[in-house]
């Protein structure tokens, strides 16, 4: 069969190709690294991979070939956390940070999430929509092909609604692909700050609608002292897994609440930030399967503890690293910083690393099935590092390191400059 597309001469083509399972202990450092390698597209799909010159069979009059000079090709980047769509900023909160005021305090002041509430509530979809798609151009300048986007800056039904839509409408138009979640339950209002467990009721009320709708995949909660408790969040995601989402959930980021040990209780997909998780948590996500998406930009910018991810791996929980871009904790888009936090702040490994930003990242949005790894059938999703291997991109910090990237095997980033 002959390709449409041949990318040539790839110095380090790192494919994680595997088995079907998200990797855990040993097997996150196991990566396979092929060296004079080439892949082979058709029709936005992985045709085959191989080394030295591509054959001849499959090579036709029309087949387009580059040559990649010697550098590092690994699968297109996945963010499995990000709050994507949202108003405004808050650099105004930036000093008290600076200051130690805990987050939770800036929370009852009327800041963090819930300032951010306001501004999306008052922010047009195609305002909401511009300022997302700049985000997403600038995730896909760091290699970046596949993310998730929350809501969670309405907590009532409109500007929920309107914020999956935005999301909805960028999935459409832009070439990074979009996983949606549903988080109503981001926040207390401040009308329910006497009475959360009727807004806990109102946040189930919206779940039908939005499943109705077809607005997101997953429900997710924000597990957390002073937000909503083990017993709420339990509510809330039984409700959503009977109405068939998937479930995640931001879990012991600040206290040790439980929420590890609720991910693995209710089947989550995955259970993020994990800071303060527990030993029993960890062991029981590791024995239910769920994916730690740790987020160590949020433990950077916070001047928090990072997540006991050794601790993590050595026990057999599959780890994925995200951004946690947000206007508060972790306002970055770059995705390569996480990575080169991840070695530096918690000890992984360049193979780990990229492991956790790519099939890893994948099964925690339960999108392995098509992206995540470069092997044949799946999409033509890549990312070309002006970098001899995988150890420089992490060795070589705080620049970005993307050259090409190329979206179900067509150019969409290039030298600078996004060409979609």
């Amino acid at each position: 069969m002959k390709a449409d597309f041949i990318l040539k001469n790839i110095g380090q083509l790192v494919t994680m190709a595997g088995d079907n399972n998200p990797r855990t202990g040993r097997c996150m450092g196991e990566v396979e690294i092929l060296e004079g390698a080439y892949i082979a597209v058709r029709d936005g799909r992985i045709l085959e991979t191989g080394l030295g010159e591509p054959g001849r069979e499959l090579i036709g009059d029309e087949t387009l070939i580059e040559d990649a000079g010697g550098r590092a090709v690994t699968p297109g980047l996945i963010d499995p956390h990000t709050h994507l769509v949202h108003g405004g900023s808050r650099e105004n909160e930036f000093s008290l940070k600076l200051e130690g005021v805990p987050y939770i305090d800036i929370l009852k002041q009327g800041g963090g999430i819930l300032s951010t509430v306001k501004s999306t509530k008052e922010a047009t979809h195609e305002e909401l929509y511009r300022k997302a798609r700049k985000s997403l151009d600038t995730m896909l300048g760091y290699g970046m092909t596949t993310i998730e986007a929350k809501s969670g800056y309405g907590l009532d039904l409109e500007t929920e609604l309107k914020q999956l839509e935005v999301a909805k409408n960028l999935d459409e138009n832009h070439p990074v692909d979009i996983a949606s979640t549903f988080l109503g339950a981001h926040a207390v209002p401040g009308e329910y700050k006497e009475n959360s467990d009727v807004f806990v009721d109102k946040v189930i009320d919206m779940l039908p609608i939005v499943k109705e709708r077809k607005l997101a995949e997953f429900c997710d909660v924000f597990c957390e002292e002073g937000v909503f408790s083990v017993e709420q969040t339990r509510k809330i995601l039984l409700a959503a897994r009977n109405l068939g989402f998937k479930l995640k959930i931001h879990a012991d980021e600040i206290v040790s609440l439980g929420g590890a040990e609720l991910a693995a209780e209710v089947g989550a997909i995955s259970g993020d930030h994990l800071m303060a998780a527990s030993d029993r948590g960890i062991e029981m996500m590791a024995r239910e399967g769920v994916v730690a998406d740790i987020l160590p930009g949020t433990s950077f910018n916070l001047g928090k503890n990072y997540a006991p991810v050794r601790k993590m791996i050595d026990s057999g929980v599959p780890v994925a690293l995200s951004t946690d871009y947000n206007p508060g904790s972790c306002p970055t888009e770059n995705i390569q910083f996480i990575m080169q936090l991840g070695s530096l702040g918690m000890k992984m490994t360049p193979k780990e690393v990229f492991t956790a930003v790519t099939i890893n990242a994948a099964h925690s949005i339960g999108r392995a099935y098509e992206v995540g790894s470069i092997e044949a059938g799946k999409k033509a999703d890549f990312v070309v590092f002006d970098a001899p291997n995988i150890d420089y991109v992490i060795y070589h910090f705080g620049i970005n390191h993307t050259r090409d990237v190329y979206k179900d095997g067509r150019l969409v980033y290039s030298q600078g400059r996004v060409c979609y």
